[in-house]
């Protein structure tokens, strides 16, 4: 194999929503290498993999884009790349174009776009099962022939067509000549012997779906519907998993103590391994839940819908429906969510969306909800209507920041809200297993790595320097974080909380999660109790102030989840938006400003509530 064909590349490239990555994944394996183009902060995604002929070609897969007239610092890198223009980076030897089958009218302006590059492409038309069950007939060879390039029906979900795809990738590439039909505008005519859609007066069920789904009035009933069913399940199925996690944890925590003699190694295991990382995994369950029903919404079609209901409420904070795509990126997590925001093509509403985003609130939060909300309200159905409130309620905090940011950020820039609606489908459950399992496993590396140090070291600052007397209570105020909790104490104490809750909080802004597995230790929980959950909350509520009053009380609680909600407890977020706005100043400011406002908010929320009372 000669070295020419080892070193020739494949840039694909294609909209947002036509499965371009999909596609990468499926020809590649998901062997990639993710890095970061010189001089700019857009991800840089390639992979390697080999043709039926023995010809290894590297695949480069960039953002996605509607043209090559750039509105964003993505599509700005596509372009770039393609002109031979991005630092450090060549031409490519061949381009795949992955148009979207089921909306092929849509995507040629793309393709001609590409082809007057005068460099060498081949036609994935992906999603061609979605197009076929619609009733559109397509001929990819009149397609080939009118369009003067080589069309490959492919369905990157179901790997169908990837073989063919790879068969027509022939090196060396054929040279590029000016076809006749890049001059023209009218795609119509084009389209009549290689791509038919059925009778035009048929209403499509996409169309049916769609007339309820995005109807002003009852599609938003629709989604709040859909928000609640996503939360009640996660409250009323994950206690079947939680609990085989408490017995798998008081099982190992008992084997441990059986196995190690007593003493401070012996505790360490026990209560600082075991106790503190288990505190955490145990809500490894609700959290696979929601990114399963993320997952299963995106996978149908319907996350576009609601972005597209989402534009007119973004519309009137200043900021459009591009900005709710990163925000509900970030209920998962808030650093892709920031990443996302590279979309934006005002740098000004990128700004301000960097800066609200993380009052969406990720699943880093859900473990503290989880343990607090049920201190605070019992049965299914007010625990549902209390987490929903919460993410309603920092999302509404969100777009009303977004309204008081964006007119101080600067003049506003003319953009446009462009948004594919796929039709609806059924979910690709393999995509969504992907999913599912790639981010429980980040939860549970984190647990195991991150958690897993901080509880170490939280353990230690309970247990050193040791007390003459073998009073836990006497033991712990003679401890680093019992002298660290009295030296914050008067700082929270107008919060309603105590020196333990104070450092728990600040063991937190490493993650948040940290939270939980600091209050577990801190509590002592008994790894003898089949039910650790359970009898940690069982602590928290028989814990007493000083004057005998309910330490976790109502308003304390409130406190506690009104600070969680507002602050940005999260170092890695401010990490990665000081690279996307390169700037300290804004980061930090984000930070410091956030914490800031839960810490008042907080405070006024405790104050006036036991002044009411």
């Amino acid at each position: 194999m000669s070295t020419a064909d080892q070193n020739a590349r494949i840039a694909l490239v294609g909209h947002p929503n036509a499965g371009k990555t999909t596609l990468f994944n499926a020809l590649t394996g998901q062997r990639q290498k993710v890095g970061n183009y010189t001089g700019v902060t857009v991800d840089r995604v390639s992979g390697n993999f080999i043709t039926p002929h023995g010809h290894t070609f590297e695949l480069i897969d960039l953002p996605g884009c509607y043209s090559m007239e750039p509105n964003s610092p993505d599509e700005k890198v596509t372009r770039d790349f393609l002109h031979g223009k991005q630092a450090d980076e060549e031409k490519p030897d061949l381009v795949v174009c992955v148009l979207d089958a089921s909306t092929l009218e849509r995507h040629l302006i793309l393709l001609k776009e590409v082809l007057q590059l005068h460099l060498p492409v081949v036609v994935a038309l992906n999603k061609i099962d979605q197009a076929e069950a619609q009733g559109i007939r397509i001929d990819p060879t009149a397609l080939s022939e009118t369009f003067g390039v080589t069309f490959v029906p492919v369905s990157a979900a179901t790997e169908r067509g990837i073989t063919s795809l790879k068969q027509a990738l022939r090196h060396p590439f054929p040279p590029v000549d000016e076809h006749a039909w890049t001059k023209s505008d009218d795609f119509s005519e084009l389209l009549v012997d290689g791509y038919r859609r059925p009778d035009e007066e048929t209403l499509l069920l996409t169309d049916k779906i769609d007339a309820q789904v995005l109807h002003p009035i009852k599609g938003w009933f629709i989604f709040c519907a859909m928000m609640l069913t996503v939360f009640w399940t996660i409250f009323r199925f994950a206690e079947i998993p939680m609990g085989w996690i408490e017995s798998a944890q008081e099982t190992l925590a008992g084997w441990v103590s059986r196995m190690i003699a007593q003493g401070d190694f012996h505790d360490l295991m026990v209560d600082g391994v075991v106790g503190g990382v288990g505190s955490v995994i145990i809500f490894l369950p609700q959290i696979i839940l929601l990114f399963f029903f993320i997952s299963l919404l995106e996978s149908s079609g319907y996350m576009a819908r609601a972005a597209f209901l989402m534009d007119g409420v973004m519309s009137k904070v200043g900021l459009s429906g591009k900005s709710f795509l990163p925000l509900l990126s970030g209920y998962a997590c808030a650093i892709p969510g920031v990443m996302a925001t590279r979309t934006i093509p005002s740098a000004k509403e990128r700004l301000a969306t960097i800066l609200i985003l993380p009052w969406t609130s990720c699943t880093a939060r859900l473990p503290v909800y989880f343990l607090l909300v049920p201190l605070l309200v019992t049965g299914s159905g007010a625990q549902t209507l209390t987490l929903f409130g919460i993410y309603a309620l920092g999302t509404l905090t969100a777009l009303l920041a977004g309204k008081f940011l964006r007119p101080r950020l600067g003049k506003a820039e003319a953009s446009q809200f462009m948004l594919e609606l796929p039709p609806y489908q059924k979910p690709n459950f393999g995509f969504i297993l992907r999913q599912v399992i790639d981010r429980g496993w980040a939860f549970l590396k984190k647990a195991g790595t991150l958690i897993l140090g901080i509880s170490i070291l939280l353990w230690f600052l309970e247990t050193y320097p040791k007390s003459d007397s073998d009073d836990p209570i006497v033991q712990r105020e003679a401890s680093f974080m019992g002298k660290a909790g009295k030296v914050i104490e008067p700082l929270v104490s107008p919060l309603g909380w105590d020196s333990r809750l104070g450092t728990a909080m600040l063991t937190s802004f490493a993650a948040r999660e940290v939270f939980v597995s600091s209050l577990s230790i801190s509590y002592a929980v008994d790894e003898d109790e089949e039910e650790a959950e359970s009898q940690l909350r069982d602590q928290l509520a028989a814990a007493k102030k000083p004057d005998g009053s309910p330490l976790f009380g109502t308003f304390t609680v409130l406190s506690l989840l009104i600070f969680y909600i507002y602050a940005l407890q999260c170092l890695p977020t401010t990490a990665v938006v000081k690279r996307e706005t390169n700037s300290w100043k804004w980061a930090l400011g984000q930070l410091g400003g956030m914490t800031l406002f839960a810490y008042l908010v907080a405070l006024v929320v405790y104050q006036l509530g036991t002044f009411l009372r």
